[in-house]
């Protein structure tokens, strides 16, 4: 795959009571026992292998977003990873979106991907 050298990793840690249920109120501290730890990176790569590097993303099931980016850092398509994606399979509604990043991919030569990841971590471990 022809990735640019240049990997960025940044780490937010969000507790309970920031982060936000479905129906639009905010999770409290009594009512989540976790709290999430979101992993940003951003991977610099050629528009040739940007499709395959999205559907390998899309696969491994913990990304909360996938954001693409031009060379001046413009975001050119933000996908969000939601319900679409059970234990990683691509549903149908993702096919669209496939296609619009292969169009993206022909049409820019270098991209950024940035990759928001969801990953747990009890309270209690945290405290410790």
């Amino acid at each position: 795959m022809n990735t640019h050298p240049g990997k960025v990793t940044q780490t937010l840690d969000v507790s309970a009571s920031d982060v936000s249920n479905s129906e639009g109120g905010t999770v409290t501290e009594s009512e989540g026992k976790s709290a999430e730890r979101v992993v940003v990176e951003e991977l610099k790569i050629s528009g040739d292998a940007l499709v395959a590097k999205v559907k390998e993303l899309i696969h491994q099931g913990n990304i909360r977003r996938i954001i693409i980016k031009n060379e001046e850092g413009y975001t050119l398509i933000e996908i969000p990873m939601t319900v679409g994606v059970l234990g990683g399979v691509i549903s149908a509604a993702f096919f669209p979106v496939i296609a619009a990043v292969g169009i993206i991919g022909a049409m820019v030569a270098h991209l950024t991907i940035v990759i928001e990841r969801q990953e747990s971590a009890d309270v209690n471990d945290q405290a410790k």
